[in-house]
């Protein structure tokens, strides 16, 4: 299928790997020129390099902590005029609900709530102005199922998708739209980290505790980058139009619910 997004331009945060590598890659399968975020410059750069030259897209690397105000400004700048926006930051750690304080959640705000935010508010104008613009913020299943030793990611990501809620239907009508695409376990750094911890937990082998997980899902996997990728980029395709304020689940048949 043609996307129908050649020569667009997007900016996709937290692309030098895993998920939001894929989401990069497969945009720019589509055709679309990227600027690439990421806070450590060499595996950014060659993963940016990578992709100019598998796909002969244009790709602007920029490496700087997006939940700082200098690190959103810098990548700001460089993303003056793009017409599709992927936001995406790690998750903050598990741990009780007894663990945090205040500047745990700060953090965590930052990172999964604020950061997603003032990119918004930095580019969204921009896109409505010219009559086009795809956002898609990476969030989690957790948005619609809250998994209880991830509380601050609860927490952060219910706050996003509360505004994205309302904000998306006030510029819809300048052909902007905005969704969240909500992945479940994939095969990324993200997965090993809760596996190796699941290990330790448990006194099992990092297999087992992998081969566990895996069996708790219908699907009988972890999904992939390149799936998770290809989703985003029909989210932010000239097919997906009319496709406002959502929260896509892709979480292999986890959340077992009608809605």
């Amino acid at each position: 299928m043609d996307l129908g997004i050649r020569g667009k331009r997007a900016l996709v945060c937290a692309s030098s790997k895993g998920l939001g590598r894929g989401c990069a890659e497969a945009l720019a399968e589509a055709g679309v020129d990227l600027v690439m975020n990421a806070r450590g410059s060499e595996a950014l750069e060659q993963a940016a390099q990578e992709i100019r030259d598998r796909f002969g897209v244009t790709v602007t690397a920029v490496a700087c902590d997006v939940t700082t105000p200098e690190g959103q400004a810098e990548l700001i700048e460089a993303a003056q005029g793009v017409d599709i926006l992927v936001t995406n930051a790690g998750g903050p750690p598990p741990g009780m609900w007894t663990d945090w304080d205040r500047e745990d959640f700060i953090r965590a705000l930052d990172a999964n709530m604020l950061s997603p935010i003032a990119l918004m508010k930095a580019l969204v104008p921009g896109m409505m102005e010219r009559g086009w613009g795809r956002v898609v913020n990476i969030t989690s299943q957790s948005v619609k199922s809250p998994i209880p030793q991830l509380g601050l990611s609860n927490a952060a990501r219910a706050g996003l998708t509360g505004y994205v809620a309302g904000t998306s239907r006030q510029v819809a009508p300048s052909g902007v739209t905005i969704n969240n695409l909500l992945p479940g376990i994939h095969d990324t750094d993200r997965a090993a980290s809760l596996d190796d911890g699941a290990s330790k937990k448990d006194g099992i082998p990092v297999e087992e505790a992998r081969a566990r997980r895996e069996a708790s899902i219908p699907a009988g996997r972890y999904g992939t980058a390149a799936e998770f990728g290809a989703t985003c980029a029909f989210m932010c395709s000239q097919h997906a139009g009319f496709m406002v304020g959502q929260n896509v689940l892709l979480d292999g048949g986890v959340g077992n619910q009608t809605m």
